[in-house]
């Protein structure tokens, strides 16, 4: 069984960084695309940056670029988000992602941005 585990969320103030990761285990294959989307509370869950399955595509939301950058490790079936420049609307539960026959989805991770 599969399981997509976040870690990295936390409390930072406005301008500061984050960099959350995910661990994917209980598979045996390889996944496709990786990556990371969030959901504030009221609004729907949103596409944050999304990376293909050898790194060399990367596909981020309008408002992410410049300041966040998605990065995988296959070896360890993992997925990272570095969150810099970190702004109180990005304020919002993240969740990792996982494709392979299906979508995975792990638990999610809290990250508050202060002003």
């Amino acid at each position: 069984q599969v399981q997509l585990v976040e870690s990295g969320g936390g409390l930072v103030q406005a301008g500061g960084s984050l960099k959350l990761s995910c661990a994917a285990s209980g598979g045996t294959f390889r996944f496709n695309d990786m990556g990371w989307y969030r959901q504030a509370p009221g609004k729907q869950r949103e596409l944050v940056a999304v990376i293909s399955r050898g790194g060399s595509s990367t596909n981020y939301a309008d408002s992410m670029k410049g300041r966040f950058t998605v990065s995988r490790d296959n070896a360890k079936n993992t997925v990272y988000l570095q969150m810099n420049n970190l702004k109180p609307e990005d304020t919002a539960v993240y969740y990792c992602m996982a494709t392979s026959i299906r979508v995975y989805w792990g638990q999610g991770t809290q990250v508050t941005v202060s002003s």
